[in-house]
């Protein structure tokens, strides 16, 4: 009976593991080893081909006196403050509009307002070239209609990161919403009671109901998009290349120029490593931070 139990467990424990395998497989193979790999590398000289040279920490002291790098890091800043500020509370708003049960057609809207996120980056980048452009873009053409002169978007250096943002925005707003609305679907009616009941209007219940039951919701929206903007690639390379003047050019921009461009790859496996650690530093300091404002009730 005993041997019947164990044999019983073990098929139990190996068919869990053959389960979870292609996934374990696909993480250590795809995530694991690269990013050990790389942080190794971090440490060498090498041009992609041949056998990697040991250099100590002259990436890394190179890093630190490059002052392309830190325009990059602050280019990249720039960008996810940007998408903070503006496109999370964006999202929210969508999602609040879309969550009234008086609209009409909410699921049309919410089902167009997802559409640019399924859509492919590539399309998006080189329909918002043209949308952008100086001469024949939509947005100068309206922006004109109010009396704004034509903005030169991807030309000048301090309107071309703004641009990229406006895009960034477009393009991704609509995943924070669907994760918004479904925060606002779960918050119970009855506090929505309580509240009236005490006599409170539409900005005391946003503010003291609402916000606070969302901000489980909102903290993840915060983590996550902070990452993803971090990461900010394909943007800069389709419609700035990095320009003008280096205004877009973003640490993971500058890490595939000197990986690909220049063949400095330990140099760029440096940078790399820098970005890993800044995210998890930053993530870290969001958890902590949620202490003071996230609500989990």
């Amino acid at each position: 009976m005993k041997s019947r139990r164990l044999s019983y467990k073990y098929q139990q424990w190996l068919w869990g593991y053959l389960f979870v395998f292609p996934a374990m497989f696909g993480f250590f193979f795809f995530m694991a080893y690269p990013m050990i790999m790389g942080a190794l590398l971090s440490f060498s000289k090498w041009s992609g081909l041949g056998t990697p040279e040991w250099n100590g920490i002259a990436n890394w002291v190179r890093m630190f006196h490059d002052h392309h790098f830190f325009k990059a890091v602050w280019n990249t800043i720039y960008y996810t403050i940007g998408i903070l500020v503006t496109g999370v509370p964006l999202a929210l708003l969508l999602a609040m509009l879309l969550n009234q049960k008086f609209l009409k057609g909410r699921n049309f809207f919410r089902a167009i307002y997802y559409l640019p996120v399924i859509s492919m980056m590539v399309a998006v980048s080189m329909l918002w070239k043209w949308l952008l452009s100086p001469n024949h873009g939509l947005v100068n053409y309206f922006l004109g209609l109010v009396g704004i002169p034509k903005v030169n978007w991807l030309l000048d250096p301090h309107w071309a990161m703004p641009g990229l943002i406006l895009m960034s925005i477009w393009k991704g707003t609509g995943f924070n919403m669907v994760i918004f609305l479904a925060g606002l679907q779960n918050i119970p009616k009855m506090y929505y009671e309580a509240a009236e009941i005490d006599g409170a209007n539409k900005w005391h219940k946003f503010r003291y109901v609402t916000l606070p039951l969302l901000s489980p919701t909102t903290y993840f929206i915060v983590i996550t998009t902070m990452i993803h903007s971090f990461q900010i690639f394909q943007q800069a390379y389709i419609l700035t290349e990095g320009g003008p003047k280096e205004a877009t050019t973003t640490i993971v921009y500058y890490v595939y120029k000197n990986a690909f461009n220049w063949f400095r790859m330990g140099y760029a496996c440096s940078q790399a490593m820098l970005l890993l650690i800044i995210l998890i530093l930053a993530t870290l300091f969001q958890q902590w931070l949620q202490k003071r404002w996230v609500f989990y009730g």
